[in-house]
């Protein structure tokens, strides 16, 4: 199994004022999805798809990628063990799977995403 790229997320301080700037931007469409964030359709088969998210709390300025993992765990103690560290363990996707982050041993964040078991 690949190990695909499946989704960008840029935190915010404000996810209205960031949604209104990529839609105009890009010509991209957008809805709410959850308290925090707002989902971004880039109209494109291509590429992947987004959110901005504005967690109220720091780290406000981010940008992340996310690669699909079957098992969040066992690839975060593989994170470890090559030098990185886990920054958010996993935890719930509101419609369904589960995230986590970790550093990379030089500090940069990446996303991992588990989808719900099928």
């Amino acid at each position: 199994m690949g190990r695909p790229v499946v989704m960008f997320e840029l935190g915010c301080g404000d996810k209205e004022r960031t949604r209104a700037f990529y839609t105009q931007l890009f010509d991209w469409t957008s809805e709410p999805y959850g308290p925090l964030a707002n989902r971004f359709d880039t109209g494109s088969a291509q590429g992947i798809q987004g959110f901005a998210t504005s967690l109220g709390h720091e780290p406000h300025q981010y940008v992340l990628f996310y690669v699909e993992v079957d098992d969040i765990p066992a690839h975060l103690a593989k994170a470890e063990a090559l030098g990185g560290k886990t920054f958010i363990p996993r935890a719930p996707v509101p419609g369904g799977g589960h995230f986590a982050w970790l550093r990379d041993p030089d500090g940069n964040l990446v996303g991992l995403f588990e989808p719900a078991a099928k």
